[in-house]
């Protein structure tokens, strides 16, 4: 046997305890989750905005950047529902490379995932109390989201993970919604499968233990683009995308018609300028189309305080990406001000 155990990690309800939310916080998440549930039910006709850098990789760098958002936040309430996107967990196409704040401190040598999970749940309790804004971050390890799911208010599968039964399941238990990615092929009917069985009551085994979920009814598709045979980016969030997405949720009478356009990945061919003219784009087949402006209820934006991106290295600009390049904060602001305007 190849496996070489290292730190056992502490029960999730002992790991809160140690590391909890305030009441306080707890009725402000309450408050958060309904208002981005009555989104995608159809209640509210805000529009929602996830945002935020491709991967958080710093606590001081993140908090600042969800610090101005809430500010934004604010100014743009009754349009908008901004959500930080605080990813700390980085899928990787070959296994290699930054693997995400959770394989910190040393992420490329020899990571410390216990120490990892402290520093994740720090950040996201300081962000949450800096900013009053909960945030979102990838399903990416679903055994893990137990020590985080009192403070998440969103959630994505992402494209490689998205096939993936446990993944699927996990999700039917989830009482917040949950993004199902396409596929890294960019097969639309994988994401739909998904959604459908993220909205089924599943019975299946869960950390040890044999569990029955209700299905989440707020599970929806996320188009981020593919690709095509020879890995070149095909965008799927075309007018012809969004009418075929619609389609498939009234054939499949899946719950809760939704979807989100990802601005950045395959869709921009992370070109992370064109991410503006995308949001533009959508924001545009949504305000003429009246069964488009019903299923499009947000964006997926890559941003951070610094455009682009950097490698990783012992010295670092601040606020910059170490992932994949992300919009600046001045481009940030001006775009999230047009959003608003245009969402209606």
């Amino acid at each position: 046997m190849s496996f070489y155990y290292h730190t056992e990690l502490p029960l999730p309800s002992d790991f809160k305890e140690t590391y909890p939310l305030s009441e306080k916080m707890k009725e402000a998440k309450c408050r958060r989750d309904r208002e981005i549930s009555d989104i995608f039910t159809g209640k509210s006709h805000r529009f929602l905005v996830i945002i935020g850098p491709c991967s958080a990789d710093r606590e001081d760098a993140v908090c600042e950047y969800v610090c101005r958002l809430a500010k934004i936040s604010e100014k743009t309430k009754d349009r908008l529902l901004i959500i930080p996107r605080i990813y700390t967990s980085k899928p990787r196409t070959t296994g290699t490379g930054y693997k995400g704040m959770l394989h910190q401190p040393n992420p490329l040598l020899s990571p410390d995932l216990a120490k990892g999970l402290v520093a994740v749940r720090k950040l996201h309790l300081r962000a949450f109390y800096e900013s009053g804004l909960s945030a979102a971050d990838e399903l990416l390890y679903p055994e893990i989201r137990s020590y985080l799911d009192d403070l998440l208010s969103y959630e994505a599968v992402g494209a490689r993970s998205v096939e993936n039964q446990q993944h699927r399941l996990t999700a039917s238990g989830m009482d917040i919604p949950v993004g199902m990615k396409n596929p890294t092929s960019g097969d639309l009917s994988i994401m739909f499968h998904a959604i459908y069985a993220a909205q089924q009551s599943q019975r299946f085994i869960f950390r040890g233990h044999e569990v029955t979920t209700d299905g989440n009814p707020l599970a929806h598709g996320i188009l981020r683009g593919g690709q095509n045979r020879y890995g070149m980016p095909l965008p799927n969030y075309s007018l012809h995308d969004l009418e075929y997405c619609r389609r498939e949720y009234e054939k499949k009478c899946l719950r809760n018609m939704a979807v989100l356009v990802d601005t950045n990945h395959a869709n921009s061919n992370k070109h992370f300028k064109e991410q503006i003219n995308i949001a533009l784009d959508v924001l545009h087949s949504r305000r003429t189309n009246s069964g488009l402006h019903t299923l499009i209820k947000g964006l997926l934006i890559e941003s951070y305080l610094v455009e682009g991106c950097q490698p990783l290295s012992s010295s670092q600009t601040y606020g910059q990406s170490i992932t994949d390049p992300c919009l600046g904060w001045e481009d940030t602001e001006t775009l999230l001000y047009r959003i608003a305007e245009l969402c209606d």
